[in-house]
């Protein structure tokens, strides 16, 4: 599954988290300061002002973050030459050259995050001006924060089209690699059950959730990089906590408490399901080759048969509704109530005036963002039963290429199938 597209999945995923750890401490520790040195900005007119310039604060964190987006395209390019250069693989281009844009783009949009959430204060403390005072704003002003607003929304439209069109590329060219990979074993693989299935929609599953899965987590913590810094300057706004008190950092105490609770939960209620999908793919798998074994062989998917195969699947069906139904009660209770935690914690301040309109949609923007990465378990939960699932069949063709016993919920259908695949 992995080293079919990437090259030695075992040293390149940790050199990875390496470099990125590398890169991120290089960045916090000396590669800021070397912008107004080696930035090119200046080329597009975004070069360091003077340190005396007026609005020069402005200007220089505008230089610094076109400073940053060259770092991160010089470092990962280098990173994407060593590695071709050190562990040469027929899919590196795409499996780890496209991997690296893809990375790019998402934190790119993390970004574009970061200065929506900034504008949501501005704007909305101008809403609280103009409501308060007449003519206080100007048709112009109002207008100019939405053309803002449209300019950065714009830019992430762009980014999201880019990204979606180049990640899905990516993902037929990760099935492909698993395609001839497994294809060039199938005198060994067609007896499993259900091979066929598995090498023609398992793969473009695995490819293509593992990449969501993946994509996701990578969103999560750049989010948590971006938003946790300003969540802990907001904090700054709320004295207290209903119940608790004051507490430091009381925002970021919250999230971090109620997405580990929720993690917990949703993890407890379905921990049964990766199992019960998987024996649910099984039988499905089943029944359907029976019906396709019936097309050419008139003595095969007779009613008698496809009534007990058909049992099993509604039988597995059955079960796996009602694990999902207490686990939907779990999740989607607990989804529910995550709406309302960021404003039951700054009831205190907003009850006393201490925010301004602005100040609280940043605030509850900046939390949701926290909450929602730390809250990657909860959201992906579904995702990854699917994922599971998918991997064991997949892993069972490894095994079997490999010499290595079959896992035990593999013995499981010959048992069920020889009770009517008997003629």
């Amino acid at each position: 599954m992995f080293s079919s597209f990437f090259p030695n999945p075992k040293l390149f995923f940790p050199a990875a988290v390496l470099w990125t750890a590398l890169i991120m401490a290089l960045w916090y520790g000396i590669g800021r300061d070397l912008g107004p040195q080696l930035s090119l900005g200046g080329l597009i007119g975004f070069a360091y002002p003077p340190a005396t310039a007026d609005g020069a604060s402005i200007a220089v964190e505008t230089a610094r973050n076109i400073w940053l987006y060259q770092y991160m395209i010089a470092t990962g390019a280098l990173f994407v030459i060593l590695v071709g250069w050190l562990m040469p693989h027929r899919w590196f281009r795409w499996s780890v050259g496209v991997s690296a844009v893809i990375i790019f783009f998402i934190w790119f949009q993390v970004q574009l995050d970061v200065m929506i959430n900034n504008w949501f204060g501005t704007f909305y403390n101008m809403i609280q001006q103009a409501l308060a005072k007449p003519n206080a704003v100007t048709q112009e002003q109002f207008f100019g924060q939405l053309a803002t607003f449209a300019g950065i929304a714009l830019v992430y439209i762009t980014t999201a089209v880019l990204l979606a069109f180049v990640t899905s590329h990516y993902i037929f060219r990760w099935r492909t690699a698993m395609n001839d990979y497994y294809v060039a074993s199938w005198h060994r693989l067609r007896h499993i059950e259900g091979a066929s299935q598995r090498i023609q929609e398992d793969t473009q599953r695995f490819a293509t959730t593992l990449e969501q899965l993946g994509a996701s987590l990578i969103d999560a913590l750049m989010t948590l990089i971006a938003f946790v810094p300003i969540l802990w300057v907001l904090s700054a706004h709320v004295k207290e906590l209903p119940l608790i008190g004051e507490l430091p950092q009381a925002l970021v105490f919250v999230a971090v408490i109620w997405a580990a609770l929720g993690t917990a939960l949703l993890a407890i209620a379905g921990i049964r399901l990766p199992g019960l999908e998987f024996r649910n793919q099984r039988v499905e798998a089943a029944y359907r080759k029976e019906l396709v074994l019936g097309e050419d062989d008139a003595n095969r998917a007779q009613p008698p048969t496809l009534s007990a195969l058909f049992r099993d699947v509604r039988a597995n069906y059955f079960r796996l509704y009602f694990n999902f139904l207490y686990f939907n009660v779990c999740r989607y209770g607990y989804l529910q109530a995550s709406v309302l935690v960021p404003y039951i914690a700054l009831a205190p301040s907003i009850v006393a005036g201490g925010l301004t309109l602005g100040v609280m949609q940043q605030i509850i923007r900046a939390f949701n963002r926290v909450e929602g990465s730390f809250q990657y378990l909860v959201r992906s939960w579904t995702t990854i039963v699917s994922l599971i699932s998918i991997y064991k069949r997949l892993r069972a063709f490894e095994a079997l290429m490999a010499d290595e016993p079959l896992d035990v919920i593999e013995s499981e259908v010959p048992t069920l199938i020889a009770k009517v695949d008997t003629p």
